[in-house]
């Protein structure tokens, strides 16, 4: 009987196999027909953890799929492996962040390989490979030719922990996305990317992705966050300037009675020199919270500049101008005019500091605004900007939430920027020919800040123009760019240029893209951005990068904590006997939570290569894979795991007494058995084949195991139903194939298979055995449903009608009733009128 020691044995035998006989290599060869499936790399760690696992069991799943259906299959893996981790951990531990990343890549590479993924390792890259950051650092200056980068001075979202510069889609709640953080804003000198250039190709680029997820088309719509309104121009009163505010609500312009700046606006700064006040008000602002979601729920503060703008229509009723903790700067200009009547926050802000409030839109009609009273509100929207536009005071104008990407970091692990500072030349490209611009091995993280900015040595060079001496720019790009075009350099991860046209045009986009929804507003939206950089730079001919994106859902488990409310593993906790949940060290009764996403915080995690060594690979991908959509949470149970494992040795009985049937006198010929087994087998075929195609996975092991236990109640002795047992058998682990490959694969070579399953063909199905040969109609009276009856699919009316009126309910029914007439919907209802 097979046992778990066989189990384990078998899936290092085919994974062995598998690596020497290098079946999952991609062919070069662009006259195949391709399939492109790609899972979000990882960040190597140290450790898989299970949602590493699922999410790549779902990539292995479609893979060996469309490898079997005849597809080239490019399935690559590679590592995203620059970051600030590896920099904490050098600081740690005392040893270089290269050291760190390469153990982790070599650990994480072993157990993905213990799960048995498809992948070709020979297109295996590594962000923090020199061979792979060359290329990138020739895409920051071919992105500089093309006017894609530039730099500037500007405010900077600040994270004091990690001592490092944010993008905007890098600060969840005014926080940190990765120290937690409550982020400041600091004046620094940047390096910026023009995604704002691609805003309108951006959101109508989403109308061409049916196969993503609406609310990751959704976040992305509004986080570029396009909106129509109009540019004000205020004049300052007692100055030569003028205050420009972008509003949606121009025709509220009669409802003004404040004005109010960002706290870093360039005016706010300018007055702050000379007013205490003004400066401890916006050092305030700059150290508290900014995301917009606790905006919204604290108190609306401000502090009066002592300025005043001139109301464009009302010349004696002067704005005051203030300085207010509820206006962004990355929003339109960073200034608003207060319309409290008709704004929830301006209404806050007004009663705080005694301010008109004035009601100017009543039942979508325009009041107490002079010319513009009885216009409904699109009508007084288009003259308002009519006539500050003839003022020229205002313009039409298009605003965008979206701001150009900051991918400037301080820190050491991270593609240096190719680039030198020289004073006579100004800023220099690195010359090809000096590319890679290659990090310093020797680095200090003794002092806070840049490390290479302290570097002895690295950043003194003589400039490559007039051969001065000058600086190495000591800023790394923003790790997002490594991961913003690496899909296109797996197309050919060997070509000595930055990317191979031809094969990139081959193999893009990718086919099916798999990972977190968390990656919504940050890699997805950057890689989108990449792909339209990179086709206006003549290097792609795609718009899209992905066609179809999976988004999978968190693997959770219950929580366990002690009465003190220490958190627990689940490893540290049982059942005693009396069923009562216990803490093993201690037999200490302990509480269980609830069930939540697997996270370290909360200790509510299993490790996979524990679980992998317990069952097998092959029982906790079929676990992963059958218990719920992939888009849905999943919850760890280990009575499904023991299911899975119990399926898997259920499968090697049905095939083990295939091999060696008891001996019996069964001979009898059952034609309905045979033909009802027929049908169901190309029938799983047709089903298991559209749910794989629609990633409905958990549906299709449901469809094999019907099939697998319908095979179990044959006779493998008996030689007319030996025949279609063995055809169901085959069928079925070739269906199983992307599944549990291992299993798979030890069952064919049972059936007495020479060659590898994974290089088979996908079962085709017998169109005409998919149909149905009979039908259940349901039977009515006057309407009303009586009974149901199975008949012959397409039955003769005559036929049907004799056949529903001896059904013996209907006919104590009818009780000799006088039949009106019986309507007859074909195959599906039967309407007795009485």
């Amino acid at each position: 009987m097979h046992n778990l020691e066989e189990q384990l044995k078998l899936e290092a035998k085919w994974q062995n196999n598998w690596d020497d006989s290098n079946v999952f290599a991609t062919k070069q060869d662009f006259s195949l027909p391709k399939y492109y499936v790609l899972e979000m790399w990882p960040y190597p760690s140290g450790r898989i953890h299970m949602g590493h696992l699922r999410n790549y069991a779902i990539g292995d799943v479609i893979a060996r799929f469309k490898r079997a259906q005849g597809f080239n299959v490019l399935h690559p893996m590679g590592w995203d492996a620059f970051g600030l981790p590896a920099e904490n951990a050098a600081i740690d531990n005392n040893i270089p962040p290269s050291t760190w990343t390469y153990s982790n890549i070599a650990t994480m590479k072993t157990e993905l390989k213990s799960v048995g993924c498809s992948y070709d390792w020979s297109r295996e890259m590594a962000t923090c490979d020199p061979k792979y950051y060359r290329h990138e650092q020739k895409i920051f200056l071919l992105f500089m030719q093309h006017n894609l980068v530039y730099r500037k001075e500007s405010v900077v979202n600040w994270d004091p922990i990690d001592q490092t510069v944010l993008a905007n889609e890098q600060v969840i709640d005014g926080k940190g996305w990765r120290s937690g953080a409550v982020v400041e804003k600091r004046n620094l000198t940047q390096w910026f990317l023009r995604i704002t250039d691609f805003a309108d190709e951006l959101i109508q680029g989403l109308d061409t992705l049916p196969d993503w997820p609406a609310n990751v088309k959704l976040m992305q719509e509004n986080w570029i966050g396009k909106s129509s309104g109009a540019k004000i121009f205020f004049n300052i009163l007692g100055e030569k300037k003028q205050l420009e505010v972008f509003t949606t609500r121009p025709e509220t312009i009669f409802g003004a009675s404040f004005v109010a700046i960002a706290p870093d606006h360039h005016l706010a700064i300018e007055l702050s020199k000379n007013n205490v006040e003004l400066a401890q008000f916006i050092e305030e602002c700059n150290k508290s919270d900014v995301s917009e979601a606790t905006i919204e729920t604290r108190e609306k503060k401000g502090i009066n500049t002592g300025l005043f703008v001139e109301h464009p229509f009302l010349s004696d009723s002067p704005l005051p101008i203030y300085i207010a903790n509820f206006v962004l700067s990355n929003y339109g200009s960073g200034a608003i005019f207060g319309c409290p009547a008709h704004d929830e926050r301006d209404m806050e802000f007004a009663k705080l500091y005694k301010l008109p409030i004035i009601t100017v839109v009543e039942d979508n009609k325009i009041t107490n605004s002079d010319f513009l009273n009885d216009l409904m509100v699109h009508e007084a929207k288009l003259v308002i900007v009519q006539k500050l536009v003839q003022l020229k005071q205002g313009e039409e104008a298009i605003n965008y939430r979206l701001r150009d990407w900051g991918i400037s970091r301080q820190r050491y692990w991270g593609c240096p920027i190719p680039i030198i500072h020289c004073n006579h030349c100004g800023v220099v490209p690195v010359p090809d020919n000096q590319l890679p611009v290659l990090l310093p091995e020797e680095i200090s993280f003794d002092q806070r800040g840049n490390p290479l900015e302290h570097h002895p040595t690295w950043k003194y060079v003589t400039c490559p123009k007039c051969e001065a001496k000058a600086e190495r720019d000591t800023d790394t790009l923003d790790t997002f760019f490594d991961s913003s075009w690496y899909f296109a350099r797996f197309c050919d991860p060997y070509a000595s240029e930055m990317l191979n046209k031809e094969a990139c045009n081959h193999f893009l986009p990718v086919d099916q893209y798999i990972g977190g929804i968390e990656h919504a507003v940050l890699h997805l939206l950057y890689s989108r951005f990449f792909t339209l950089a990179l086709k206006k730079c003549g290097y792609l001919n795609i718009k899209e990068p992905f066609n179809k994106l999976l988004t999978q859902g968190m693997v959770c488990h219950e929580t366990y904590t002690t009465k003190q409310g220490t958190w627990l593993y689940p490893d540290e906790v049982m059942y005693d006997n009396q069923g009562q949940l216990i803490q093993k060290s201690t037999n200490e009764p302990i509480i269980k939570g609830r069930v939540e996403k697997m996270s370290k915080s909360k200790k509510n995690l299993v490790n996979p290569t524990s679980i992998i060594n317990e069952y097998g690979a092959d029982t906790a991908r079929l676990f992963m894979l059958s218990d719920n959509p992939p888009e849905r949470d999943i919850e760890w149970s280990y009575s499904g795991v023991e299911g899975a494992w119990r399926y898997i040795l259920r499968l090697f009985k049905l095939v083990d007494q295939y091999i060696n049937p008891e001996t019996t006198e069964d001979t009898g010929k059952d034609n309905v058995l045979y033909s009802k087994i027929t049908t169901l087998i190309h029938k799983t075929i047709y089903n298991v084949t559209e749910d794989i195609d629609k990633n409905h996975f958990n549906k299709a092991i449901a469809r094999i195991r019907e099939l697998t236990n319908s095979l179990e109640e044959l006779s493998p002795s008996n030689p007319y139903i030996r025949s279609i047992l063995e055809e169901g058998i085959i069928t079925a682990v070739k269906l199983l194939q992307p599944f549990i490959p291992h299993t798979s694969e030890e069952l064919w070579s049972k059936l007495g298979h020479n060659n590898m399953l994974v290089l088979e063909e996908w079962p085709i199905y017998d169109p005409e055995l998919i149909k149905d040969k009979t039908v259940v109609i349901a039977v009515q009276i006057n309407g009303k449903l009586k009974n149901t009856i199975e008949v012959e699919a397409n039955l003769d009316p005559a036929n049907l009608e004799k056949q529903v009126l001896m059904l013996p309910n209907i006919q104590n029914q009818l009780n000799d009733k006088v039949i009106k007439k019986v309507i007859i919907i074909p195959n599906r209802i039967v309407n007795i009128v009485l």
